[in-house]
């Protein structure tokens, strides 16, 4: 066998010792912002509404914003100690932290201790996650062949999106074995996936303690050139710490916001914007993420021969310019009033009633109907229609009788919930005896979407635009591990590439589905109840948009072929 092939043979063993605890990590880390909306429900009050999701988004935020401490305190550690034991540890807190949320008890239980305490284990696991990339990212590199270093490093890459794909089917695995009440309740089937992660990080310990230590980093400690103090020397030298900075506000900050904006913000938009129902919304970004990882690697072996640089700001601009488009194809696809095709009437179907009882008002009540409109191409659309009713009298859990219905929807907050079966023109009859009089009904406003299931020609077109998404995520991404392992000397690479790289990811990145979100709340208005949908996409936009212009006039895009110092 030829040294080449040794080399290869050698290579395939370490991008997967690498490979499978890093991919790990990103899986913890990505089934908290998969089940954001149901964790909105069981760690808050029920009565929250957006506020709920938005304290949800900042909790999944919070995680991002600590990884670049993270990369403070296990990149010095890398530097120090090694690259091997660095991410060991790393990988026990993230896995432990990960299990330990699926343990904390709902809101229900243990009141606002239940947000807390996950709020707290995010914060660990960011800090985990932070120590993570740049070790798995720095040990692939030295020990890669210089004119297939983009190639190699490219495989790392991969990690996240595979996390995010593994996530994500176990998830809907679950959900589906399950059904829905069951994986939505508060020790429901969506636990699972936090538990599950405490065996594949056991698998992963065994692996790793199986890696041998960089031999760039092995041949530094040999030589006593490790670095006293990592942090002084990564950003109190003028010369590293300019380096620092291009990295970040040059590329990193981009490809955060390209990152985020093509997976994490498009499922949150497609889900809660569209109203694409739970088990379309995330089928759609599994395919497309399925579809669209090799290109990671072709991207990360193309900068070996033209360069990381153009890569990387091509896929920025490329997002810049498409991202309202498609977002707003995202609208129109899922858009009732354009729809084309028949109701399918014989399918329709119309659920029993649902009335709420006004705790503070006795005298009225909300009576909710849901409809499962079937169209003739296969599409689903859930509606449900809300009436206010009026008693004249007190309602008492006996008697009440109601004298009108005003086509207005009132708040629900703080009502308790009486069932009521759906009659015929004659109207509701409460189960205590309490009867509509259909001759007083008035007309109600149109119903409100609340679920969609798609047609089978909307949904492949959906997978096809997200896969568009996450192709500019495969530019930005598959070059970045070996751009940033060239720009660093070898005994403080670890800690100067980790912290660029976690502020543009964990800052400005992980912010998108949290910023994007709020972006939106303040657009709404009393003309505009809906507010502006698309506005969110601004922020990613004018970060990716500032990102390119330093690229383009600051980074260099030579490959170094020599990173050993």
């Amino acid at each position: 066998m030829s040294n080449n092939q040794n080399q290869e043979k050698g290579m395939g063993f370490i991008i997967g010792a690498s490979s499978v605890g890093t991919l790990i990590e990103w899986y913890d880390f990505y089934i908290f912002g998969m089940l954001a909306t149901i964790i909105s429900k069981q760690f808050f009050p029920e009565d929250s509404g957006t506020s709920a999701l938005l304290s949800t988004l900042a909790i999944f935020a919070a995680g991002f914003i600590v990884r670049p401490f993270g990369a403070l305190v296990f990149g010095r550690l890398g530097d120090l100690i090694g690259r091997k034991y660095t991410f060991l540890l790393t990988l026990i807190l993230m896995g432990g932290s990960t299990f330990a949320i699926g343990l904390v008890p709902g809101f229900k239980t243990i009141g606002w201790a239940a947000p807390i305490l996950v709020l707290v284990l995010r914060l660990v696991q960011g800090l985990a996650l932070g120590g993570e990339y740049g070790g798995a990212a720095t040990y692939v590199a030295e020990h890669a062949p210089a004119k297939r270093r983009g190639y190699w490093t490219s495989w790392i890459q991969t990690t996240a999106t595979l996390g995010l794909f593994l996530a994500l089917g176990i998830i809907l695995f679950i959900r589906n074995s399950q059904g829905v009440e069951q994986f939505s309740g508060e020790w429901g089937g969506w636990r699972y996936p936090f538990w599950i992660s405490l065996l594949l990080v056991i698998v992963s310990i065994i692996i790793r303690m199986r890696m041998s230590e960089s031999p760039m980093f092995a041949k530094v400690k040999a030589e006593g050139k490790i670095s006293v103090n990592p942090l002084k020397e990564s950003f109190g030298h003028r010369a590293n710490f300019k380096m620092v900075l291009l990295a970040l506000f040059g590329a990193v900050m981009g490809q955060g916001v390209v990152w985020y904006t093509g997976q994490f913000y498009a499922q949150t938009f497609i889900e809660n914007i569209c109203k694409v129902n739970f088990v379309d919304s995330r089928n759609i970004l599994m395919i497309a993420i399925l579809f669209a990882t090799p290109f990671f690697v072709v991207f990360g072996a193309l900068s070996d021969k033209v360069g990381r640089k153009w890569i990387m700001l091509i896929g920025m601009l490329l997002a810049v310019f498409s991202y309202r488009f498609v977002y707003q194809t995202f609208l129109d696809y899922t858009n009732v009033a354009a729809k084309r095709s028949m109701i399918d009437i014989s399918k329709t179907k119309k659920s029993d009633a649902v009335a709420s009882i006004d705790a503070k008002d006795k005298k009225k009540a909300l009576v909710s109907v849901k409809y499962d409109s079937v169209y003739t191409d296969g599409a689903v659309y859930t509606f449900t229609k809300t009436d206010t009713l009026h008693f004249t009298e007190e309602y008492n859990g006996n008697t009440a009788s109601i004298a009108y219905i005003i086509a207005k929807k009132d708040s629900t907050a703080g009502m308790d919930t009486v069932t009521v079966k759906a009659k015929a023109a004659a109207g509701v009859t409460l189960p205590e005896g309490v009867t509509y009089i259909a001759a007083e009904k008035k007309s109600a406003k149109p119903g409100v979407v609340i679920e969609k299931s798609l047609d089978s020609n909307t949904f492949w077109k959906m997978v096809g635009w997200v896969f568009i998404l996450i192709l500019f995520v495969t530019m930005v991404y598959g070059p970045m591990a070996a751009f940033l392992v060239e720009l660093f000397p070898t005994k403080i690479r670890y800690t100067s590439m980790s912290l660029p790289y976690h502020i543009g990811n964990g800052v400005f990145g992980g912010l998108v589905p949290f910023l994007g979100t709020l972006i939106v709340e303040f657009t709404k208005t009393k003309e505009l109840p809906g507010g502006d949908p698309l506005a969110g996409l601004w922020y990613p936009i004018g970060i990716a948009a500032l990102c390119f212009v330093i690229g383009a006039i600051y980074l260099r895009n030579h490959i170094d072929e020599d990173v050993m110092d």
